[in-house]
């Protein structure tokens, strides 16, 4: 198994340089991870940085409360494809999943949706906010738009991934959508118990202790 292909290798902490971004992306091309993900402002940074790889560069949008309006989301994922991410990982308005909004929330997947075309679109739905069926809510929301992936959490919000929430997302969304897993995973045991559950990413700082 290899692990290194299954990774992307993440940095988004409010304290993250320029340098630490540079550091990151070195890190991704030497140990062949799948991807870099970084914040909007370090989009254009990391597609040179990475430049001559295999290395895919993702973005995150409305990260990480979600609670910005459609227009800024499309806005700087509209910044983050023209700068050269591969991957756009947009964090779904979590307060109107809750209120039962779903039109709201299916809205914004789909605009965004529209602007990554040719991207890859990973939905994050934050799972330690949500209830078992609001959890099978944002997987179907994500589907019926076209993303490409869901994803279990930011990693800032009250809790990272969990098997339990992976197995729920793979029941809904089957083989029609992919499972990015993030938040908390930072040991090889831990990774391949998600790898055995059918996710295709990993979202975590801690790839190098992972893979080592």
């Amino acid at each position: 198994m290899n692990l290194s292909k299954y990774i992307d290798h993440t940095i988004l902490k409010a304290t993250a340089t320029p340098s630490d971004i540079k550091q990151l992306c070195k890190e991704a091309k030497e140990y062949n991870f799948y991807a870099v993900c970084v914040n909007g402002c370090y989009v254009e940074l990391a597609k040179e940085e990475v430049e001559g790889s295999e290395v895919k560069v993702a973005a995150v949008i409305g990260f990480p409360l979600g609670a910005m309006s459609i227009g800024s989301k499309i806005t700087e994922a509209l910044s983050c494809v023209d700068e050269g991410a591969d991957e756009i990982d947009m964090v779904i308005n979590i307060g109107m999943l809750k209120s039962g909004n779903l039109e709201y929330v299916g809205d914004e997947i789909f605009a965004l949706r529209n602007i990554c075309k040719n991207k890859i679109l990973k939905v994050i739905i934050e799972t330690c906010y949500l209830s078992e069926e609001e959890k099978r809510t944002a997987c179907q929301l994500a589907m019926n738009a076209g993303a490409d992936f869901v994803k279990t959490s930011t990693g800032f919000g009250a809790g990272g991934a969990t098997l339990e929430d992976v197995k729920l997302m793979k029941e809904v969304v089957g083989d029609k959508l992919k499972i990015k897993a993030s938040g908390g995973i930072k040991d090889k045991e831990t990774a391949k118990e998600y790898i055995a559950l059918g996710i295709s990413r990993i979202g975590t700082s801690s790839g190098i202790k992972i893979v080592s």
